[in-house]
């Protein structure tokens, strides 16, 4: 099946209480990460790095995994303080203000609120971004092109178009589509009405569901049944995170489920064409590395993205063989 293209510049443009100390620890484990000193690379302890993560689930602990990679090949001296925020927006302020605090040199931000969290607490300390949309239509740049202030990084956009047709390739009897996102995430939105273009050209039929939390995802997707005839669920961290509930009560019910990114397939989603977020943070990391090592300015860095090429289709074999969804047609599938 040929890829669909998608511009980034078609993209739909759009304190906290304290923790105590004690718990605010538990959030991350602090450890150092020494490298060996590059040329330009500061000698000892090196860089000190902070890093806000949104909430453990697999797409964003891989972007993780890939920056933290990509420091380590460039053969930098650093420190590294790993904090996860559990999804929590206070907490992820609270956890930004400590790092701002530490006097960190360069601050990784992974996934929206996290990376907002961050900008908001300084404009002075570089700041790299990733798992992130649309940087501009979040409020933290002030074009994808062209940043103009502190913060830049990597973005996660996907091929929505192509995941649509994914969708009308495996399931052409569908009629109905239901699109699965949570209302708080302000990136889930473009990927939303992404699909919804796609969708209305289709002449299929489409309706929102949104969660404001996990706790209603269980409940959104019940209703489902009986009036959609799949759903399409985007690269949203309430959703990814809640995988595993999705697919139980989905499958249950022998409702497919599309999805935005591979690890979402991994719980349970039926296919996706998705990027690599391993390869997303990595990218994240070179850009980090610059910054650090060669005084390149995160205003003038435009967001980077990964091309359609570097997407892979990705098939669940189990969830397929419990909808009855015959998969053979896709040669070029990773199965999982």
């Amino acid at each position: 099946m040929a890829m669909l293209s998608i511009s980034r510049r078609n993209l739909i443009t759009l304190g906290a209480s304290f923790f105590a100390a004690g718990a605010l620890a538990g959030c991350g484990d602090g450890k150092a990460a020494p490298g060996s000193a590059g040329a330009s690379g500061k000698t000892g302890s090196g860089y000190k790095i902070g890093v806000l993560q949104l909430v453990e689930h697999g797409a964003l602990d891989q972007t993780n995994k890939g920056f933290v990679a990509a420091l380590d090949e460039s053969g930098i001296a650093y420190t590294i303080d790993q904090q996860n925020a559990q999804n929590d927006q206070s907490a992820c302020q609270t956890i930004a203000s400590k790092l701002v605090n530490d006097g960190d040199d360069l601050i990784f931000a992974i996934a929206t609120p996290a990376a907002q969290a961050v900008a908001g607490a300084t404009s002075d300390i570089p700041v790299v971004g990733s798992a992130i949309t649309d940087y501009a239509a979040s409020g933290l740049v002030a074009s994808n092109e062209e940043p103009g202030g502190n913060v830049t990084g990597s973005s996660d956009l996907t091929p929505v178009a192509d995941q649509i047709e994914l969708l009308r390739q495996l399931l052409p009897e569908a009629k109905s589509v239901g699109i699965l996102y949570c209302s708080a995430e302000s990136n889930s939105m473009v990927q939303v009405e992404l699909a919804e273009e796609v969708l209305e050209a289709a002449g299929i039929a489409h309706e929102r569901y949104s969660v404001s939390s996990s706790n209603e995802i269980q409940q959104m997707v019940e209703s489902m049944v009986g009036k959609v005839d799949a759903i399409y669920a985007p690269t949203d961290n309430t959703i990814a995170a809640g995988m595993a509930t999705v697919s139980m009560v989905a499958n249950e019910n022998k409702l497919p489920v599309i999805v935005g990114c591979d690890t979402m397939v991994e719980d349970g989603g039926l296919a996706s064409y998705s990027i690599s977020y391993y390869d997303l943070g990595y990218k994240a990391g070179e850009m980090a590395v610059k910054i650090l090592t060669e005084d390149a300015n995160p205003a003038d860095m435009p967001i980077e993205y990964l091309s359609s090429d570097e997407c892979q289709l990705i098939v669940n074999q189990a969830t397929a063989d419990a909808l009855g969804v015959d998969i053979s047609m896709l040669e070029d599938a990773q199965i999982v």
